[in-house]
């Protein structure tokens, strides 16, 4: 059973996730989370570091694999019997393709759509659960620029996509669960 939990920033997405994954770890299940982020500045890699101390805390047994871009690759990989996937986050793992960190260059527009139909792909055939997290997008207003307008329109296109493919939608706000499908 895939499950999509979105919300917004700090809203107890990735806790969520990781509360599954403590269950699942406690059933007697392995469990891997696919990390998305792209550790391309100081603050990035300050951030990346709390978030790896604050998992192993909430979700001890979780292991962690680094993946920023080919995400559908990462989930065939790590994807066997008795194994819970946790990909966090597809907001950063798309904006990073679209809106790169300085030193690092955009995929093209071909590449960013091979990477994004290989990972719908996957979890299309996968016979593993699949908790994907992302932030919601749209509730606020519209960004100025042309460039991260057509992340934000690209962003809601994966999300309707990835829910499509999910079992469950999970709303997560100020840290409460609604069960959207």
């Amino acid at each position: 059973m895939h499950e999509l939990i979105l919300g917004g920033a700090r809203s107890g997405k990735s806790a969520c996730a990781e509360g599954r994954a403590r269950q699942w770890l406690a059933g007697g299940g392995e469990a891997t989370l696919i990390a998305t982020a792209l550790a391309a500045d100081a603050e990035m890699m300050e951030r990346i570091a709390r978030h790896r101390a604050e998992r192993a805390q909430r979700a001890p047994g979780l292991q962690t694999h680094e993946e920023p871009v080919d995400l559908g690759g990462a989930l065939r990989r790590l994807g066997r019997p008795g194994q819970l996937l946790v990909v966090d986050c597809l907001t950063l793992w798309l904006s990073q393709a679209l809106l790169p960190p300085p030193g690092h260059a955009p995929l093209e527009l071909p590449r960013l759509q091979a990477e994004l139909l290989d990972a719908l792909d996957a979890l299309r055939a996968l016979g593993v659960p699949v908790l994907l997290v992302s932030n919601e997008i749209g509730c606020g207003v519209m960004p100025m620029g042309r460039e991260v307008r057509a992340c934000v329109d690209a962003l809601g296109a994966l999300h309707k996509a990835v829910a499509a493919r999910c079992d469950r939608l999970t709303l997560m706000v100020a840290g409460y669960e609604l069960r959207v499908k």
